[in-house]
This record gives C-alpha cells, structure tokens and sequence, in this order.
C-alpha cells in the first residue's frame, strides 16, 4: 500500500512538473509575439485612418509586387511575421497571394536549428532558397488566378473607409484600438498554445518522429500536417529529423513550408469569413504536400 502511495505521489509530482513546463513554455512563446502584434494592428489602423484616393493608387501598386517581398520577409526567424501577414489580410491590406507567400517562407525556429546544429552553409542556403522560390512562385500563382476577385475585393475594402475627423483620428486613440485587438489575439493565441503545448508534451517528441520516419511518398503527407500544427516545436522536429537523416529533403520540406507558426491562429480568430479561412489552411497543405513531392523529385 505504501508503495503504491509512492509511486503515484512520484507520478503527480512528474505530471505537475511537466505541466508547469508547458505553462512556462507557452507564456514565453506568446510574450515575444506581442511586439509584432501591437505593431501589425497599430499599422492597420494608421492605413485605415489614411485611407484615400491617392493612398489607394499607391497601395494598389504595391500590392502587385507584395509576394516577392513576403517571401523575403518571411525568411526571418520570427513567428512574428506571419502573424502579422494574417492580421493584415484579414483587414485586406495584403493580397492572398502575398499572405501564401509569407506562409510558405516562414518556417519558425528552422534557421537557429540549422544555425545551432553548426549545418553546412551549402545546406542552410538550399533549403533557404527553396523556402524562397516556392512563397513567391506560390504567391504569384494566387494572385494571378484569382485577380479579379482581389479586385472587387480592394473596391469594397477602400469603399467602405468613412472618414475620419481631427479627433477621433488622434494617435492615442489609433494606439488604444491597436491594444486593443492586440490583447484580444494575444489572449487566443495564449489559450490555443497552451492546449498545442500540453498535447505535444504528453504524446512525445520521440513518438511523433516515429510515425514520421520510413514512410515514402505518404511522409509528405504525414510531415505536412505535422508543419500545420501552430507550434515552433513542430519546425524544431522537422528541422532535426532531417538533420539526423531520418527524413528526405522533400519530406521535410512539405512540414517546414506549411510551418507558418502562429499565424494559422491569428487568421482563424480575425478574419471573418470561416469558409475562406478552411479553403487558406486546405490550399496551404496542398502546396506543401505538392512543392515537397516535386522536391523529392529533383533533389
């Protein structure tokens, strides 16, 4: 009996243990994001406040070339970035061409993994370039299929812009409304990563990189879902399975493209339309799915 008392006295204090670590783990995700956030939200409102006639032609211009410079942007070792690419969708200030980009160039912790496991620079500039060629090829092809659907939706976006007084375009009142929303998105993303980190911890690292090795052609498949999970844990794994050589190039690359971190999360929870968001996650991991075939193919 005694033993018994012991040994699930030891069994809770390893369960308390590894939840306070999740706890610890999620806060400090969450907490580096907000700087992106505030900044992403107080843009937005800026762009809103300023919203015009010439501002429109302008914004218009840069939004055809936008894919090129998310991918570029997205290469940056930062959750941060998708997530900001989501908010500004959401608000329609980007096109979907160039949040697809942003999507399938971020890939989270993947360059200070390769940095910290001293890779060969020959291997950190491939997969980097790949990273790159696929956004912006991804992203040109969107918005090229779907233009004129980007089209009437600029014309609604900056068609339904009131006009803003002296006053209730102040900064201090820009700056609330930016925490504001700030706060709302830090709040979700807090709760969801928090349930992500708890079901990774409790499945295991090592399991997860057991279903993924030594399946051909269906590891993409697997190891896309996998880079869906919103979780820098997920680009970590992905990043050292390939490095140790359990997985192929391609496979790996089918997870790290649709590795976009947190930015899933903040799409679900600010843009509005529920249907286009299911259709952007689906599109997503079949140009993972497809991009990291082709990869098996050719390298």
């Amino acid at each position: 009996m005694f033993c018994k008392c012991k040994l699930f006295a030891k069994q809770t204090k390893g369960m308390t243990k590894m939840l306070f670590d999740v706890i610890i783990d999620t806060i400090k995700d969450s907490v580096r994001l907000l700087p992106f956030l505030f900044l992403t939200y107080l843009l937005i409102e800026q762009l809103e406040h300023r919203a015009g006639a010439a501002g429109r032609k302008k914004l218009g211009a840069a939004r055809r070339s936008g894919p090129f410079w998310g991918a570029l942007f997205g290469l940056l070792p930062q959750c941060g970035f998708s997530a900001a690419a989501s908010s500004l969708y959401a608000g329609r200030v980007i096109t979907l061409g160039t949040l697809f980009a942003v999507y399938l160039s971020t890939s989270d912790e993947m360059l200070p993994v390769l940095l910290s496991e001293t890779a060969e620079p020959g291997v950190i500039a491939r997969m980097l370039a790949i990273k790159a060629v696929v956004g912006m090829l991804s992203g040109f092809l969107v918005d090229l299929v779907i233009r004129d659907g980007r089209k009437k939706q600029e014309n609604k976006l900056f068609g339904s812009h009131h006009n803003h007084d002296g006053e209730s375009g102040c900064g201090r009142q820009l700056a609330l409304a930016a925490l504001r929303h700030t706060a709302e998105v830090f709040c979700y993303i807090l709760l969801v990563s928090f349930v992500l980190n708890l079901v990774i911890a409790l499945i295991g690292e090592e399991t997860l990189a057991g279903l993924l090795s030594g399946v051909p052609v269906l590891g993409q498949f697997l190891c896309a879902l996998v880079g869906l999970i919103p979780n820098c844990a997920s680009s970590v794994v992905l990043t050292e399975l390939y490095l140790a050589g359990v997985l192929s190039l391609g496979a790996a690359m089918s997870g790290l493209l649709v590795n976009a971190g947190v930015g899933l999360l903040v799409l679900l929870r600010q843009n509005r339309d529920r249907k286009e968001t299911v259709g952007i996650i689906g599109a997503l991991y079949a140009f993972g799915v497809f991009w990291g075939l082709v990869i098996e193919f050719l390298f």
